[in-house]
C-alpha cells in the first residue's frame, strides 16, 4: 500500500509504502466498538452521590403515635416516601475505570486507521513545522493542504510553535503518535501524519505481531494463495489416500502367501 508525501504547500513530494497490518486489515468492529465504550467509561468521574435515610437530616422523633390516629404507622419523616426523606437506590460514588488488553487495544488503533485510509481520510506530510505560534498560521496551512473542518495532526516529536497555535482551536488536535487517542480519530473528519510520525506508529502497533507473520488480507481484494494452498492440500490427500492402497495391498498378499504353500503341498 503506497500513499503520498505532501509538504505544507500542497506539492506531492515522493511516495512511501505503507504497512499494511496498520493502514490495510479489515476492521473489527466489535473491537472498536468496545475500546470506544471502555475509553468512554474511564473518562467518567463517577462523583455522583445521592442521600440515604440514614445520611440526611432530621428524622429522629416519631412523627406520631403508633395506634389511635387513623394513619398508616410510621416510624421518621425522612423515610423514602416523603418529601425531604432519603433516595433509595441512588446514584453513589465509584469507578467506571476497566481494563483493556494491550492487544486490543492496538488492533483497535489498526482498525480506525485501516477504516480512515480506506475513506481517504489519512494524508502525510514530510513535516509540520511553524516558524511563529500563531493560529492564523496554522489554519493558512491547513487550508492549503485542503483540510477544513478540524483534523488531528501527528507529529513525531513536540512543537512548542505548533502546541500554542492550536491550543484554543477545538477541532484541531496536534499530539505525538503515544497521544494519538481512538476517539478522536473517530471524532476528526482528517488525519495528519507526519513521515516520522507513521514510522513509529507503525513500530508500536506491529510490536505485538508475530515477527514474519503475513500481512492480513487487503479489504475488497481476493486471496491470491488460497487456490494454491487447495491444490497443495488436495496433492498431499491424494498421495496418502495411494500409499494407504499400497499398504492394504501388500499386507494382503503376505497373508496370502503362506496359505497358498499349504494348499499345494
Amino acid at each position: 500500500m503506497q500513499s503520498n508525501v505532501l509538504d505544507l504547500t500542497g506539492k506531492v513530494v515522493r511516495k512511501i509504502d505503507l504497512d499494511d497490518r496498520v493502514f490495510g486489515i479489515q476492521p473489527n468492529q466489535a473491537v472498536v466498538h468496545q475500546a470506544v465504550v471502555i475509553q468512554q467509561g474511564n473518562a467518567r468521574q463517577g462523583t455522583h452521590d445521592t442521600r440515604t435515610r440514614g445520611e440526611v437530616a432530621g428524622g429522629g422523633k416519631k412523627p406520631y403515635r403508633q395506634k389511635g390516629t387513623g394513619y398508616a404507622r410510621q416510624g421518621s419523616k425522612r423515610a423514602p416516601h416523603y418529601k425531604g426523606g432519603g433516595v433509595v437506590f441512588g446514584p453513589h460514588p465509584r469507578s467506571y475505570e476497566k481494563a483493556f488488553p494491550r492487544k486490543m487495544r492496538r488492533l483497535a488503533m489498526r482498525s480506525v486507521l485501516s477504516a480512515r485510509a480506506a475513506e481517504s481520510a489519512i494524508m502525510i506530510v514530510s513535516g509540520f513545522e511553524l516558524d511563529q505560534p500563531k493560529t492564523k498560521s496554522l489554519l493558512a496551512a491547513l487550508a492549503t493542504l485542503g483540510i477544513e473542518g478540524g483534523a488531528v495532526v501527528v507529529a513525531a516529536e513536540r512543537s512548542a510553535n505548533l502546541w500554542r497555535a492550536a491550543h484554543n482551536l477545538e477541532r484541531v488536535h496536534v499530539v505525538t503518535p503515544n497521544g494519538l487517542n481512538l476517539l478522536d480519530i473517530l471524532r476528526m473528519p482528517r488525519l495528519v501524519l507526519t513521515e516520522a510520525a507513521v514510522a513509529q506508529l507503525t513500530a508500536t502497533l506491529t510490536s505485538d505481531l508475530k515477527p514474519g507473520a503475513e500481512a492480513p488480507a487487503v479489504v475488497g481484494e481476493p486471496d491470491v494463495a488460497e487456490p494454491a494452498r487447495r491444490t497443495r492440500r488436495a496433492k498431499s490427500t491424494e498421495s496418502a489416500e495411494v500409499e494407504a492402497e499400497a499398504e492394504s495391498e501388500s499386507e494382503s498378499e503376505s497373508e496370502s502367501g503362506p496359505q497358498a504353500e499349504e494348499a499345494s503341498e
